[in-house]
């Protein structure tokens, strides 16, 4: 049994049984996945996967178990690199990061400039997508740290601390209506076009659900995943936009006209995550601490000792934490 067979066998089936994917994406052959998977097979005397002709078509039961365990043991392999890397060379490696467009165009440039100066030989990487994406791609082991404030709650194998609240701002053009309304209210908001996320992005269920419970239907007809698309469609008059406080900048935003919001919305928490089991660097602590300066090594710790996810939110309910 070679580490190899067991790192084919479990990218194959987080492939959906797709050899030909699974060949592309560890840049080797097909056949040669193929053949390590029957060499595997025969010397444990099981089948792993059940086939018609050529193709994969379903996990047997036993390869359910045995892909399980081939997880746990490619972890820890992981793992054994990053411990000798730790103590060969502290301040080198790479850190990947998955993430939102508002995390990575405001709330992270001031903190990943702050790491690299202090960690110039750590290759950063980050990877942008939904936070259904972002939190699958740190369960599967993909990236180091998942930063989101949706769906990280999806997946049990994450390890998630709360890093800081943040709340809704309307932005719109100067000649709207609603610059010149005293008090901003969700049944006025309701009156006029909107523009903001898509669901399932930066809070939007927050949101939703606040117009929901006070009875109105907001009028969303335009939504996108970038803040900063959504104030060039509020700039052409398409509707009020309703972004993340952060996204709106005085200077930069100067032709739109922003309205605090927090009245009006209930207030969301930006996580970050990794994976349960995950062997952190020095410099991933510190990562950490500087997007969150809460998250001390002896809090990250704290969490990775916890089991489950009301053992973390019991670990984090008295953390006040800070506003952007």
């Amino acid at each position: 049994m070679k580490l190899q067979q067991l790192r084919y066998i479990w990218e194959v089936a987080r492939n959906n049984l797709n050899v030909s994917a699974t060949a592309e994406n560890l840049y080797t052959s097909q056949p040669g996945i193929s053949k390590q998977i029957r060499i595997l097979e025969d010397e444990l005397g099981i089948k792993i996967f059940h086939r018609s002709g050529k193709h994969l078509t379903e996990i047997t039961p036993a390869g359910q178990e045995i892909i399980e365990i081939a997880g746990h043991m490619l972890d820890q392999a992981a793992n054994i690199k990053q411990i000798a890397q730790e103590y060969k060379d502290r301040d080198r490696g790479s850190l990947s990061i998955a993430t939102t467009h508002t995390q990575a165009r405001y709330a992270l440039p001031v903190v990943i400039k702050q790491f690299i100066g202090r960690y110039p030989d750590v290759s950063l990487h980050m990877h942008q997508g939904t936070p259904v994406q972002i939190s699958e791609m740190a369960s599967r082991g993909g990236v180091d740290f998942a930063i989101a404030t949706e769906a990280l709650e999806l997946f049990e194998n994450l390890v998630m601390m709360p890093c800081y609240r943040w709340n809704r701002s309307v932005i719109m053009r100067h000649d709207h209506p609603l610059v010149s309304q005293e008090s901003l209210t969700l049944k006025a908001l309701s009156q006029y076009p909107i523009v903001t996320y898509v669901f399932g992005f930066t809070g939007r269920s927050q949101l939703d659900k606040a117009f929901n419970v006070a009875g109105y239907t907001p009028r969303v007809v335009f939504t996108a995943t970038d803040a900063d698309v959504i104030k060039t469609y509020v700039r052409l008059g398409l509707g009020v936009g309703i972004v993340a406080s952060m996204a709106y900048d005085p200077d930069k935003d100067s032709n739109l006209v922003a309205r605090d919001a927090s009245h009006l919305f209930e207030a969301s928490t930006t996580k970050i995550g990794f994976r349960r089991g995950t062997y952190l660097r020095t410099y991933m602590y510190d990562f950490i601490e500087l997007f969150a300066p809460h998250l001390t090594r002896d809090v990250v710790d704290a969490a990775i000792a916890t089991d489950g996810k009301d053992a973390l939110d019991n670990l984090f309910k008295d953390v006040e934490l800070p506003t952007h």
